[in-house]
């Protein structure tokens, strides 16, 4: 009792010391003297049929906002929310709802006006109506991510036989090109993810998201190669296959993040834009299945695992074009990335544990080095294929 009295005393003198501040201290003297903060952060907009408009809208400020007025290309329009109550507590949600008669194909701007004065406004580059939740669009979606993410992973897990064929030193160089392929990804993970962060609202703390992303996710992977694989030296047949497991789980984190591009886009109404997306990542991932295969090129693995570690890798792109043609998230969105990228990490880190056991240079290795540059070249040229 005396240790969890101890333990807990420091909580509850500080929950004290709030209460009074809250109570009699000068929280007043600041609410007087300086003008209310707030923040809206728009996360979706939402075109259900002709004729309306749903805004869904997150209060990320530290004060209760109210709802005042709303306006549709510079126009006041009438509106109602869901809740009906006009005032977003903190982290709050709310759906604004407009009946606006918007033009398919056309910009619109529209703009939330709170009790105080501030305005928060989102853009709708091309207005078209939103993917609705029905068989159609689950289908379609599905094989947008199967076109762009779990084919071309297949097509490259059939470079296993080729690689079977290869003499050592050129395995090692398509080891090394697997690291390049895998750390090109991890920095395009995380500029994906600082990128959506700027729009994640600033209660839940985007930059900080990925943090906890990036650093707790190689952690608990290496608890859990420790606890299912124990102390297995990374060069026998078991290490291997977990490491090419990893790989597949890390790319398929990595394609999670590209089916949501592909999701949004097309949700968004950027037909062009989503149809250059699924082109560009088809060549994109192709290489992905050549990473996956290149630890257990010497190995005899059988066909279901070929295919699971396919399915592994490829299939979170369907999954993320569902989330990001029917619900997408920028705080979401954020913290995948990030896991995908932690992910990444922590696979090169097991690669280059593997290059210490088998070669006496690791990486610096003329073989592993050229490797290691083709990988990232091969990456930033299929690259240039995806629209940004």
């Amino acid at each position: 009792m005396k240790k969890w009295v101890l333990g807990f005393l420091p909580i509850f003198l500080l929950a004290g010391l709030l209460a009074v501040f809250f109570a009699y201290g000068p929280l007043g003297v600041f609410l007087a003297a300086f003008p209310p903060l707030e923040e809206l952060t728009i996360e979706r907009v939402v075109l259900p049929q002709p004729g309306s408009i749903v805004l869904h809208v997150v209060n990320g400020g530290p004060a209760p906002v109210t709802v005042a007025q709303v306006t549709v290309d510079e126009a006041f329009w009438q509106y109602w929310t869901e809740p009906e109550n006009k005032t977003i507590s903190r982290l709050g949600q709310m759906e604004i709802h407009i009946p606006y008669p918007w033009v398919e194909g056309e910009p619109h701007e529209v703009t939330i006006l709170t009790s105080t004065g501030l305005t928060f406004s989102h853009e709708i580059p091309v207005a078209t109506q939103s993917p609705r939740v029905d068989w159609t669009y689950f289908w379609t979606f599905s094989l947008l991510g199967v076109y762009a993410g779990v084919i071309p992973v297949f097509l490259g897990l059939l470079w296993y036989p080729f690689l079977r064929e290869l003499a050592s030193r050129w395995l090692s160089f398509f080891l090394s090109l697997t690291v390049g392929l895998l750390a090109f990804l991890a920095f395009d993970t995380l500029e994906e993810a600082f990128e959506i962060a700027q729009r994640v609202p600033g209660a839940y703390q985007g930059v900080a998201l990925i943090g906890i992303g990036v650093l707790a996710t190689p952690l608990f992977l290496l608890y859990l190669s420790r606890s299912r694989w124990g102390s297995a030296d990374k060069g026998s047949a078991r290490g291997r296959h977990w490491i090419a497991m990893m790989v597949a789980i890390g790319i398929g984190l990595h394609n999670l993040g590209e089916g949501l591009a592909i999701g949004s886009s097309y949700a968004l109404g950027e037909i062009a834009l989503g149809t250059f997306l699924v082109v560009g990542f088809t060549l994109h991932n192709v290489t992905e299945g050549l990473g996956i295969v290149a630890p257990i090129a010497k190995d005899r693995p059988s066909v279901a695992r070929l295919v699971g570690l396919g399915l592994i890798a490829g299939g979170p792109t369907v999954v993320g074009a569902w989330i990001g043609g029917f619900s997408y998230s920028p705080t979401w969105a954020t913290l995948f990335l990030a896991i995908g990228a932690g992910a990444i990490l922590q696979v090169i880190y097991m690669l280059v544990q593997l290059f210490a056991q088998r070669e006496d240079g690791g990486l610096i290795d003329a073989y592993n080095l050229s490797g290691f540059l083709a990988g990232l070249g091969v990456m930033y040229g299929t690259g240039l294929l995806v629209v940004a």
